[in-house]
């Protein structure tokens, strides 16, 4: 189904309300149309059910017939690069094998699935990689209004002192822009727990460094709701639909 119209109505109404009124849909289709990301709103994709459509603005209903947007988890080995390698390098779509896959999978992606990391691990760094075409679940995790908490478990070398974890979590500056508070914390000997809510390039390693530590090795382990949980190393499964409801609701 493919369906555009403009709403003049006086007053804002809901937009699922609103495409059950006019016979496009039910109500509960609806819901199931925004999120899949089907329904925008004068261009703007509609992630919330809960959005209202104000008169004058035109709505649109992409066709659904075609596949519904994969998103996969991947515990990323130390090696492998989230996307775009350079040449003699290993990007991490490429592991999405159906020997790795825990689960079951609608599809095994190919040599020319195009799966983007929602959230780049670094090369020398492994742990939870979320990779997918589905922009409405891009724009929860990645975009510019995201509040995602990222977690990570950290081992250094270097003396930790309670001075540096407070640098740490704030009053640090990176590329002339302070960073958003972070926070910190001993887990145990030379191993650092890190929560963040933003994703500069190798942030931790540097932020590690502007302190007189060095990274020796990273993990991440969850994203927002989303944990990497025992996912074995190498190895992907499939992004349940709660999970993606979860990390879309924030």
């Amino acid at each position: 189904m493919a369906w555009t119209g403009r709403y003049d109505e006086a007053e804002p109404q809901r937009v699922n309300k609103w495409l059950g009124q006019s016979g496009v849909c039910s109500r509960r289709e609806a819901e199931g149309f925004i999120e899949r990301g089907l329904i925008s709103i004068d261009g703007e994709v509609v992630t919330d059910t809960g959005r209202k459509i104000l008169p004058g603005q035109t709505l649109t209903l992409c066709d659904g017939s075609g596949p519904a947007p994969l998103s996969v988890v991947l515990h990323k080995p130390m090696g492998i690069v989230s996307a775009q390698p350079e040449p003699g390098q290993t990007p991490a779509v490429r592991l999405l094998t159906k020997a790795a896959l825990v689960g079951e999978s609608p599809t095994i992606p190919d040599r020319d699935t195009r799966l983007a990391p929602l959230g780049r691990l670094d090369m020398d760094s492994r742990g939870l990689l979320l990779l997918s075409d589905d922009g409405v679940l891009a724009k929860a995790i990645i975009g510019p209004d995201s509040d995602l908490e990222k977690e990570y478990l950290v081992r250094v070398t270097g003396k930790i002192t309670p001075e540096k974890i407070a640098r740490l979590c704030h009053g640090l500056t990176m590329d002339g822009r302070q960073l958003k508070p972070a926070k910190v914390s001993v887990v145990q000997g030379q191993e650092l727990r890190f929560i963040l809510k933003e994703g500069r390039n190798r942030q931790i390693r540097r932020m590690c460094e502007l302190v007189g530590m060095h990274v020796m090795d990273l993990v991440r382990i969850r994203i927002g709701s989303l944990r990497l949980g025992d996912l074995p190393e190498g190895q992907w499964r499939v992004l349940t639909d709660a999970e993606r409801a979860a990390l879309l609701s924030g």
